[in-house]
């Protein structure tokens, strides 16, 4: 297992698609293009699994549990499979943790890879990802610049 602090001021939906994204793009170089599947979210309050025969999918209202449980210092935990690889990646307070099954040099790759992001002071996200995710843009959503910071126009996919 890996750990890493974060910086709580950046927007917590942002931290989670961040390390989701640096989970995927790692995890591409062993599982190549096997879907990105989310197994289990946990928040203080609610565990959250699919139900039969679906996927389970990151909508507004998860995200909402989500980011009002990491605001409030409370731990949230995340299974997502990605062909035969596992990880575990959970928020508490300050702190990001990765474990991963198979393959333990993802975990090191992935936290160099949000190491570096943080020094350059900008989450880096690849547009394409958000749609892997079945995060769509919607109207009157706020947008986000997958550089980081808020964009007033543009196509950039909703998170919120």
């Amino acid at each position: 297992m890996q750990i890493l602090a974060l910086d709580t001021s950046r927007d917590a939906r942002r931290n989670v698609l961040w390390c989701f994204f640096w989970a995927n793009r790692k995890a591409i170089r062993t599982e190549g293009c096997a879907p990105f599947t989310l197994e289990k979210v946990t928040t203080g309050a609610q565990t959250f699994t699919p139900e039969p025969g679906k996927i389970l999918a990151l909508t507004p209202s998860l995200l909402d549990a989500i980011e009002a449980d990491m605001g409030m210092g409370k731990p949230v935990a995340f299974t997502i499979t990605m062909g035969g690889e596992t990880f575990e990646i959970a928020f508490h307070k300050d702190l990001l943790s990765v474990s991963t099954q198979r393959t333990k040099a993802i975990e090191e790759e992935i936290m160099e890879c949000l190491k570096d992001d943080l020094k350059r002071g900008k989450q880096r996200i690849c547009a394409s990802f958000f749609q892997r995710l079945g995060i769509k843009e919607q109207e009157g959503e706020k947008k986000y610049d997958l550089a980081g910071g808020d964009r007033e126009q543009g196509s950039d996919l909703a998170i919120s």
